[in-house]
């Protein structure tokens, strides 16, 4: 059994592998003044709640965007179940052709993405990761990753939103029934909903358009569960996207 460790800016996922089984997923949140003692009993946790002892799990593998929580993460994992873990980063074997300017740049949660994007559906790809930012990695039919898109993530936007304006007021996210709305709240309520699910109907069909081809679309992430319902394109929603890409990356790393 092998822990898989995804370490973003908001949430942290956790998840357990077995034999190319997925046994369950989890969050915690990402929290840069933690210490190793505070997130090992985290994971602890975790296990307990998912009746899995630590001393069944043989490995583990980490992908991280946070570097300052990296190490933390690290040697609470090696306190939790007592062995080493591989992390994601420079020398470590993929499978992922990476045809951008400077591949070293490149998150680790875009190529473990992108990793499970190749395995797992057809080409060309667009894979949509919305957590703190929404990124959009593109795989063309070559199976070269050749770049994508950053943009604000949707709690992000909503954020800037109220801090900046002096009249409008923190709202729970959640889509209105109309578009068109008819008080403040709903007003912005439609503007984060159904904007954010315009804008990736868009930025996909830009996409599409330079690719010259029709592209398979893949969602995940934090808030992936809200907007995409809201596309008017067909995008596959994969919450457990990053952990197969993982257990991809660990398997080819670990031969059996």
């Amino acid at each position: 059994m092998i822990l898989a460790v995804d370490i973003g800016n908001t949430n942290i996922v956790i998840g357990c592998f077995e034999d190319n089984r997925i046994l369950f997923i989890e969050r915690l949140t990402t929290n840069q003044f933690a210490t190793v003692l505070e997130y090992s009993v985290s994971f602890k946790n975790v296990l307990e709640f998912n009746e899995i002892k630590a001393d069944e799990i043989e490995g583990s593998i980490i992908s991280s965007v946070v570097p300052s929580v990296t190490d933390t993460v690290n040697e609470a994992v090696k306190k939790t179940i007592g062995t080493k873990s591989i992390i994601v980063g420079p020398g470590i074997k993929t499978g992922l052709s990476i045809m951008i300017d400077n591949p070293a740049q490149l998150g680790s949660d875009l190529v473990v993405g992108a990793v499970a994007g190749l395995a797992n559906y057809s080409l060309p790809l667009a894979i949509i990761d919305m957590g703190t930012a929404t990124t959009v990695a593109v795989v063309d039919s070559k199976k070269h990753y050749i770049g994508g898109i950053i943009m604000p993530g949707v709690r992000v936007s909503l954020d800037s939103l109220t801090v900046k304006t002096a009249q409008l007021p923190k709202i729970s996210l959640e889509a209105p029934s109309r578009v068109i709305g008819t008080n403040t709240i709903d007003c912005m309520k439609s503007g984060i909903i159904y904007g954010s699910a315009a804008n990736i109907d868009g930025v996909l069909d830009r996409i599409e358009n330079e690719l010259g081809e029709k592209i398979t679309c893949v969602a995940t992430g934090g808030l992936a569960e809200l907007i995409i319902p809201h596309c008017k394109r067909k995008i596959i929603l994969d919450q457990e996207l990053l952990l197969k890409g993982l257990m991809i990356i660990y398997n080819k790393n670990n031969p059996v």
